[in-house]
């Protein structure tokens, strides 16, 4: 069945508010008003964005170090997200955590994470609890290409297998574990594929268009809350950008990065719903202004914003007195 002008709309509102939010980082990062490197999802943007769509309000989504498109697509306030990039005290984490720490509990966002592949098992825990209490709730886990040659990797696909959890397991294969290409670091063709060893469904979509992501993930979430299980779904993509903001990318080629552009999902979006008549290009345009307004007053606001007072630094952490009292 189509999905509704206003699903689509939707969508594609997501996508450019995603857009804008990693532009606008990358601005402040050279601006040197966020400590630490900026890891962009430009060219991403469709994975989060159909399958965010696909969720409920109740569920629950893991990221990971590349996770501002998640936090964004999934509700989070940008003002909120852009204090905590710049170590303010209005953060989500207090300013203390930075985009590899950020945990939104109202939006069942149950945090980034920096350390490869540790949101898998996670995310299998998380959806073991889902399961005992009977919330009926799905969990979403994002994670790469290089994520999924980790020992995290099988422990959690294996264990939500064997106990039917209800989370969805969702490769975002962007072609490149850092700088290592996705061709030399497995030997098959889709990541896809390994679900099979699991017992669980697994497929490869086209992560550069959301309404293909959002079709997959709602057959394979609705198939999790039925108490069906896990699935995995690989999202092949590309980040336009490299590792971090600011890296040479010299392990690419000039006509690679070029070839990828012209599969922007965003771009390649926008034209497909003037192409096939679901809205005008005017339309489209009014979404685009009022996201960059919400953008630039967000961002403003953030920058205005206190940094955590000294006094504060023992909170809301691991304290010395904490391991002491434990040793």
């Amino acid at each position: 069945m189509p999905l509704s002008k206003q699903k689509r709309l939707q969508m594609y509102g997501l996508m450019v508010r995603i857009r804008h939010f990693e532009e606008k980082t990358i601005e402040l990062s050279r601006r040197g008003l966020t400590p630490g490197r900026m890891h962009p999802y430009i060219g991403e943007e469709a994975v989060a964005a159909g399958a965010c769509a696909a969720l409920e309000d109740g569920d629950c989504i893991m990221s990971t170090h590349r996770g501002g498109g998640h936090l964004v697509a999934r509700g989070a306030d940008l003002r909120k997200l852009f204090a905590e990039y710049m170590g303010r005290a209005t953060g989500y984490s207090a300013g203390k955590g930075g985009p590899m720490h950020i945990s939104i509990p109202g939006l069942g966002v149950l945090g980034t994470n920096g350390i490869v592949g540790s949101g898998i098992t996670l995310a299998a825990g998380a959806a073991l609890a889902a399961q005992m209490q009977g919330t009926g709730q799905v969990v979403l886990c994002f994670f790469g290409d290089g994520a999924s040659n980790t020992g995290s990797f099988h422990e959690g696909l294996n264990l939500a297998a064997i106990w039917k959890l209800p989370v969805i397991f969702l490769c975002e294969n962007n072609q490149y574990g850092e700088t290592m290409p996705i061709s030399r670091a497995i030997s098959i063709d889709d990541i896809a594929s390994r679900a099979e060893s699991y017992g669980m469904p697994g497929e490869v979509v086209d992560g550069n268009n959301a309404e293909k992501v959002y079709t997959a993930l709602e057959r394979v979430v609705a198939r999790a809350r039925r108490g069906e299980g896990p699935a995995l779904i690989e999202a092949k993509t590309y980040r336009i950008g490299g590792h971090f903001d600011g890296e040479s990318s010299h392990y690419r080629s000039r006509e690679e990065i070029d070839e990828w552009r012209k599969k922007d999902p965003v771009e390649c979006y926008k034209k497909w719903l003037t192409d096939e008549g679901v809205c005008q290009i005017d339309e489209l345009e009014a979404i685009e202004r009022r996201v960059r307004e919400e953008v630039e007053q967000a961002a403003k606001q953030a920058v205005d914003d206190p940094k955590p007072a000294l006094e504060s630094l023992p909170t809301d952490v691991w304290v010395t007195e904490r391991w002491e009292a434990m040793s």
